[in-house]
Order: structure tokens, then C-alpha cells, then sequence
């Protein structure tokens, strides 16, 4: 049974960490990205139909990517050329296309809640030879799907583009400390920008996850909250890749966890509610440990 949560929890925090990445990147360079539901979303709705028209899985990735960047592309506009609220932004961006979806999926393919289409080529998974006696190793190196592969190597090359390059210091900058960079020559409104357009590709990504690798088909509760639940990891994890993908990893744990026990003599409407009550509860901790860390240096 451990082996077997183990490897569900890795699945399940694959589209976390592909969104909470984007979303940590976007937030180093200064804008909190409240539109991942969004991005998510539409990379779903757009990896599936491409995926069934193309009967090719890698398009119907990139294509769930470049969905989600142009969806990011005017709302990162809309914040650092007009000046508005990333809040209210975000939220009335999530708002707006999860009506747009709800429109096309009556008016194109006459159905409501839930669209099938036949040809779909779903992610395929790396099955890695000679861990079948390993039941830990196995689970968790073996039958993932590319995309998740992707997602555990973002992580590091994430932490090394933003502390070791020239990019990633311009980045924090922008974000930081916009008057320094201006006085560098740099633009930190056009990095900020590409952040967005980073962050909304990994979270279509993380949409195409969902739609091609766990499900094969698009719903309209598809997404269920991922795109804040990816916020609040980024949050846990103080925009620090690794932290991030921990956090993740533990909501999705809790998630495995509670579809495990849901044969179990337990109501299932207080198990469904475990993985949110664990983000609480690590948010929680982690406020009271960053706390009592700025009393120490006091």
C-alpha cells in the first residue's frame, strides 16, 4: 500500500509543481499569478483536442503550453502597462475562461461538464527495467509519464536559472528591487512579462498533465483548485523551487492518501477535505517557523 501511494502522490503532484513552478517564477519577477487556474484549464482543454486531432501526445503538450502562454501574455499586460490589480485580475481571468470553455464545449462539440474525443494519444510512461524488486524504488522512478519526468528536473535547473545566471538576477531584480534595475538599464516590466509567458506555459503544461495523463478527457472540474493549491505551495515554499516541490509533493500525498481510504468505513466527504487541511497546516507551520525566525535574528 505504501509503494502504491507513493507512486499516486507522485502523479498527482506532477501538475502542482509544473504550475507552482511557473507561478514561482512569475512571482520572483514581481507578480503574484492568481490566473493559474486559467492557464491550467485552457492548456487542458487545448492538449486534448490537439492531441485527438494530430494523434500525437508531444503536440498535444505543446500545444496545452502555448495555450496557456498566450492566455498568460495579456493578462501580464493588462498588470504591468495599465497598472491594474493582479488580484482582481487573476480572479476575473479565471472567471472569464471558465465560461469560454463552458460556451465551447455546448456550442462545438454539444456537450456540457465533460468532453470525450475519440483518437486522444495519451502521455506514455518510462517504465525503468530491473526495479521490479525494488517496490520503493520502483514506485517512485518507475511508470511516470514523461511530463513528470520534465516536471522533478525543472526543479533544480529552476533553483540554478534564477541564482546562477545572468537571467535569473535580472529576474529577482525586476521583481525586487524595480528602481535598481531600471538604474542597470534594465526593463523590468518586459521581464516581468516573460515571466508571465513562462509561467502560463507551465501551467498549461500542468493542464496537459491532467487531461493526456491521468484521465484521457476534459472536464469542467478538471483543475479542482490545483491552480491555488499550486499558489499556496510556491507561498510554503518562499518562491525556492525545492521547498515548492516538497509542498507539493505533500498535498498530493494527502490526496493519494484519502482516495486510498476511501474504501475504508470513513465518510468520504471528510476524507476529500484531508489534502486541504494539510496545506493549511503546513501554510500554518511554516508562518509560525518564518516568524520565529525573524524574533531569533531580532
Amino acid at each position: 500500500m505504501i509503494a502504491d501511494t507513493l507512486h499516486a502522490a507522485i502523479v498527482l503532484a506532477t501538475p502542482l509543481l509544473l504550475a507552482a513552478l511557473g507561478g514561482l517564477v512569475n512571482r520572483v519577477g514581481g507578480i503574484v499569478n492568481i490566473g493559474l487556474e486559467a492557464m491550467m484549464t485552457a492548456g487542458a482543454l487545448c492538449a486534448l483536442v490537439v492531441s485527438s486531432a494530430s494523434g500525437s501526445w508531444l503536440a498535444g503538450a505543446a500545444a496545452g503550453a502555448l495555450c496557456g502562454a498566450l492566455i498568460a501574455t495579456p493578462m501580464s499586460l493588462v498588470i504591468t502597462r495599465l497598472g491594474a490589480n493582479e488580484i482582481i485580475v487573476g480572479l476575473g481571468l479565471n472567471i472569464a475562461v471558465a465560461a469560454l470553455v463552458r460556451y465551447l464545449l455546448k456550442q462545438q462539440w454539444q456537450t456540457t461538464g465533460t468532453l470525450e474525443l475519440p483518437g486522444v494519444v495519451r502521455l506514455p510512461t518510462i517504465d525503468i527495467p530491473g526495479l521490479k524488486g525494488l517496490p520503493l524504488l520502483d514506485a517512485l522512478l518507475s511508470g511516470h509519464d514523461p511530463l513528470t519526468w520534465f516536471a522533478w528536473i525543472a526543479v533544480p535547473v529552476t533553483a540554478w536559472v534564477l541564482r546562477s545566471t545572468r537571467v535569473g538576477l535580472r529576474l529577482r531584480a525586476s521583481g525586487s528591487a524595480e528602481l535598481a534595475a531600471r538604474a542597470q538599464g534594465l526593463r523590468p516590466l518586459n521581464l516581468r512579462d516573460a515571466s508571465s509567458v513562462v509561467a502560463g506555459a507551465f501551467a498549461g503544461l500542468a493542464g496537459a498533465q491532467l487531461s493526456l495523463g491521468l484521465i484521457g478527457l476534459f472536464n469542467e472540474q478538471l483543475i479542482a483548485g490545483r491552480g491555488f493549491i499550486a499558489l499556496a505551495a510556491f507561498y510554503f515554499g518562499r518562491s525556492r523551487p525545492l521547498p515548492t516541490a516538497m509542498a507539493c509533493l505533500l498535498f498530493a500525498f494527502f490526496d493519494a492518501l484519502q482516495i486510498r481510504l476511501q474504501g475504508a468505513q470513513l465518510p468520504s466527504e471528510l476524507l476529500q477535505t484531508l489534502p486541504y487541511v494539510a496545506v493549511v497546516a503546513a501554510l500554518g507551520v511554516g508562518a509560525a517557523l518564518a516568524r520565529r525566525r525573524q524574533g531569533v535574528s531580532r
